[in-house]
C-alpha cells in the first residue's frame, strides 16, 4: 500500500455499544463536529432503522456544515424473501439522506444458517440486491463484510462468494471485518492478499475488534497487505474489548508508515485533544496510559531515563509529543534522581540549585516510604521545590488545630475545627463547623486566611480521595490523602499520609491553599510557581 488510506469512524454506532457509553443526540453531534476538524473521511453516525435517536440525529447532521467528513448511515441487508425497497430497514437507508450508506452482511455459513436461517444462494441475493438497489438510490456503497475471516476459514468458497456478490452489486468498498475479534495479522494480511487478487478491481477496507489485543495491528496489517480504508472509533471504544482504536491507528499509518490518511495530516495535532474530548462526552475517565494520547504516553518516572532525556529528549520518546497534540511529563517519585527535580522546576519555572534538588528529592524518596506518593499531585512536589529555596518564606504556619466529631442526641452529628495560625507574625485563632471533620478544618483553615489572602475565595476543594495503604493493620492503617483544588482555570492536586487520616489530610490541605495562593500570585505577575494536573 503506497496511496492514501480513507479513515471511516465508527464512534458514533459501534463505539456506543461499549458497555457504559450512551450517546445524546446532542453528544453525538459535538462528536461528529471534532472528527470532521480532525479530518476523517467517514462518520458512521449511526443504524436510522434501529431507534429514534439515530432517526433524530441525521435529520440534525444535514444543517451542519461539515468541511471535510462525509456522514454514513448503517444497517444490514435486506430480509429474506423480499425486496429491498419493500424492507423496512433499506427505506430507512435512503430516507437518512446521507451520502454514504454502510450495509452489513454475513459471509459466514454459521451465521447464514443458524442466524439469519435461510439458504446460501439466498444470502448471495440479499446482499447484491441490497447493494444495488441503494446504488440506483444515488448512494455510496460501502459493504461491511461481517464475519469475514471467521466465515472463510469455516467455508472458504462460499466466505469469497459473498465477496463476489458485493461486487457485483456494485459496492464502493469493500470491508473485511474480524467482528469477534480473534484473528492474528498475519491470517488478516493472508485474506486481504487474496481477495485482491481474485476482485483487482475492488477497493477493500479492514474493520477489527480488540478481544485478542492485536485490532491495531491487524488493521496496520490490512493496509500492508492492500487495503485502503480503516475503520475503528476513537479511543477503541467499543463492546467487549472495544474495535480498533484511531487513536493509535492514524498516527501509526501517518508517522510509522508514510500514508497520508486525513484530509490536512497537519490536523494530527489535534488528536490527543480529540480524544480527550471524545472521553468527557462519554462521561468515562481518559484513558491515561493510551499511546500517543494519553496522559502518560510520554511521561518519564525513572531517574536514569529522565537524565538521559535532559541531554536528548529523543532518547526514551519514540516521537515529537506536539506531532499529537500531547506533551513531555517528568514526573517525580521514589525512583527519581536529581534530573527529575531540576525538569520539573525548569517546567515551573524555579530557579533550583543543584544542592536544592536533591534536598528535595530526599524529603520525597523519605515521604514516599512512609506512604506519599508524589507522581499523582505535582503541586505538592511544586510547593517543597518552592520551600527548598533560601529566601522562601511560610504564607502561614501552624501553631496548633484541634477537631471534635460529636454525635448527640437531639442534634446529630457535629464536626468542628479550630485553628491557629501564625500567619506573618500575627497569631490567629479561628473555628468552624463543617459536616465532616476535613470539611470542618478545611473552613477554618480558609476563615484564619481571607483576610489576608483574599485570592482564597476563589480557590475550591473538588475532589477528595483516601486509600488504606496497610488494610490489615485495620483500624490502625497508615491512609494516603489525595485532595484536588480548582481556581476556575487550572486544576491541581495535592497528597499527605500518615496513620491519622485528619493529619494526612490537614498535610495535602495546606499544599493545595499554598500552591493555589502562589498561583493567585503568579496571575498577579509575582511569583513564578505553576503546575497544572
Amino acid at each position: 500500500m503506497t496511496g492514501r488510506v480513507a479513515i471511516y469512524d465508527t464512534t458514533l454506532r459501534d463505539g456506543s455499544q461499549r458497555e457504559g457509553i450512551s450517546f445524546s443526540v446532542a453528544d453525538k453531534v459535538r462528536i461528529t463536529k471534532l472528527l470532521d476538524e480532525l479530518g476523517v473521511d467517514y462518520i458512521e453516525g449511526g443504524w436510522p432503522g434501529s431507534n429514534p435517536k439515530d432517526a433524530t440525529y441525521f435529520d440534525q447532521v444535514r444543517d451542519i456544515d461539515l468541511q471535510h467528513s462525509k456522514i454514513a448511515a448503517f444497517g444490514s441487508t435486506r430480509r429474506k424473501g423480499i425486496s429491498p425497497a419493500a424492507d423496512g430497514n433499506i427505506r430507512a437507508l435512503v430516507e437518512a439522506n446521507t451520502p454514504v450508506v454502510t450495509v452489513v452482511g454475513k459471509t459466514s455459513m454459521l451465521h447464514v444458517t443458524d442466524v439469519l436461517q435461510t439458504t446460501p444462494g439466498e444470502n448471495l441475493k440479499m446482499i447484491e440486491d441490497s447493494l444495488a438497489y441503494l446504488k440506483a438510490q444515488g448512494k455510496e456503497v460501502i459493504y461491511d463484510a461481517e464475519h469475514f475471516f471467521d466465515g472463510a476459514k469455516l467455508d472458504m468458497e462460499y466466505g469469497f462468494d459473498t465477496l463476489a456478490a458485493a461486487a457485483a452489486g456494485g459496492a464502493d468498498v469493500i470491508v473485511l471485518c474480524d467482528t469477534n475479534g480473534g484473528s492474528m495479522p498475519w491470517e488478516v494480511a493472508e485474506f486481504v492478499y487474496q481477495a485482491r487478487e481474485l476482485f483487482p478491481e475492488t477497493q477493500f477496507g479492514i474493520h477489527t475488534h480488540n478481544d485478542s489485543e492485536v485490532a491495531v495491528a491487524n488493521s496496520l496489517a490490512a493496509v500492508r497487505a492492500g487495503a485502503a480504508h480503516v475503520q475503528g472509533t476513537v479511543n477503541g471504544y467499543g463492546e467487549r474489548c472495544g474495535n480498533a482504536n484511531l487513536c493509535s491507528i492514524i498516527p501509526d499509518l501517518i508517522i510509522k508508515m508514510g500514508l497520508p490518511c486525513l484530509a490536512l495530516d497537519g490536523n494530527l495535532a489535534a488528536l490527543t485533544h480529540l480524544s480527550r474530548a471524545v472521553a468527557e462526552i462519554a462521561n468515562l475517565a481518559p484513558d491515561t496510559h493510551l499511546p500517543y494520547v494519553g496522559k502518560s504516553a510520554f511521561a518519564h518516572k525513572g531517574g536514569i531515563h529522565v537524565a538521559a532525556i535532559r541531554r536528548n529528549v529523543d532518547s526514551y520518546q519514540h516521537i515529537e509529543p506536539k506531532q499529537v497534540g500531547n506533551e513531555t511529563r517528568v514526573l517525580v517519585s521514589d525512583l527519581s534522581g536529581r534530573g527529575n527535580l531540576l525538569s520539573k522546576a525548569d517546567e515551573l519555572g524555579l530557579d533550583v540549585t543543584k544542592d536544592e534538588a536533591v534536598q528535595v528529592l530526599n524529603d520525597i524518596k523519605e515521604l514516599e516510604n512512609a506512604g506519599f506518593a508524589f507522581e499523582g499531585a505535582e503541586a505538592s512536589v511544586a510547593v517543597r521545590l518552592r520551600r527548598a529555596a533560601p529566601e522562601y518564606k511560610a504564607l502561614f504556619s501552624l501553631l496548633d488545630f484541634t477537631v471534635i466529631v460529636e454525635d448527640r442526641r437531639g442534634r446529630g452529628q457535629l464536626a468542628e475545627a479550630m485553628v491557629k495560625l501564625d500567619v506573618d507574625g500575627d497569631v490567629v485563632h479561628t473555628a468552624a463547623e463543617g459536616n465532616g471533620p476535613v470539611n470542618a478544618l478545611d473552613l477554618a483553615l480558609r476563615k484564619a486566611l481571607l483576610p489576608k489572602y483574599p485570592a482564597l475565595r476563589d480557590i475550591q476543594l473538588v475532589d477528595y480521595k483516601v486509600r488504606i495503604l496497610d488494610s490489615e493493620s485495620a483500624t490502625g492503617a497508615a491512609t494516603r490523602v489525595l485532595i484536588d483544588s480548582y481556581n476556575g482555570s487550572e486544576r491541581w492536586s495535592t497528597v499527605g499520609a500518615g496513620t491519622d487520616i485528619i493529619c494526612a489530610s490537614w498535610l495535602a490541605l495546606v499544599d493545595s491553599i499554598e500552591y493555589g495562593l502562589s498561583v493567585a500570585e503568579i496571575q498577579a505577575g509575582e511569583t513564578p510557581l505553576a503546575v497544572s494536573d
